[in-house]
């Protein structure tokens, strides 16, 4: 098959499943695996790169003896959480993130039928907030913790000062989050309220037309 009449197929076959009462389900499903895969991109890159800096901080640190030992069960176990949490959010990302990229590179409008992105969202947003919202959060956290184990036997104005600087950041990013969160769940009430309305009106359309099949048929 040629270009042109590849490309001129697959517009109609995208106009022919796009048409009437299916544009809405097509668009939304496709919609919904392309932000599903965006997501998992975006965790996998994320975990990656904040898990090994957090590998890299626990093994390179120089630890004083008189360092307080509750600072040093603080900053481990900080570490290991921001290690497991992102690890777990790569792992979800690596097993579900090939299914989806291999549906959406299927130049077909309805293979979205069988991308596994709708079955699994549930996990596709714990991998999205591990990595995003709580992974970030625990690697601000160790920053702090391990400028306080990094510095305390030297100066503690030094690790008082990363303090400072670090608690309103975090206090900023909790309050993006939640801003963010809330704005985006108003977004997708609004979204799923106006495909609900559409889907009635098609529906409501539909319903003469079968009606007058009914008593044609009778």
């Amino acid at each position: 098959m040629q270009d042109g009449n590849y490309e001129e197929w697959l517009s109609s076959s995208y106009a022919n499943e796009m048409s009437g009462s299916r544009h809405t389900v097509q668009a939304l499903s496709w919609r919904r695996l392309y932000l599903a895969r965006a997501k998992l991109k975006a965790s996998s890159r994320t975990s990656a790169l904040l898990s090994g800096f957090a590998m890299i901080s626990m093994i390179e640190l120089q630890i004083e003896k008189d360092v307080p030992e509750p600072l040093l069960i603080a900053f481990s176990v900080c570490a290991s959480l921001l290690v497991a949490v992102h690890m777990l959010a790569l792992m979800i990302s690596t097993c579900i993130l090939p299914n989806l990229e291999a549906v959406s590179n299927i130049h077909n409008v309805t293979a979205v039928k069988e991308s596994p992105h709708e079955k699994l969202g549930m996990y596709i947003e714990v991998a999205w907030i591990f990595s995003t919202g709580l992974g970030i959060l625990l690697f601000l956290v160790e920053i702090v913790l391990q400028c306080w184990v990094k510095f305390y036997a030297f100066s503690k104005y030094a690790a008082a000062a990363t303090t400072v600087i670090i608690v309103p950041i975090i206090i900023v990013f909790i309050a993006f989050a939640v801003h963010f969160y809330r704005v985006l769940i108003a977004h997708k009430y609004e979204r799923s309220t106006r495909g609900l309305e559409e889907l009635e009106t098609i529906a409501n359309s539909l319903e003469p037309a079968r009606q007058d099949q009914s008593i044609r048929v009778v």
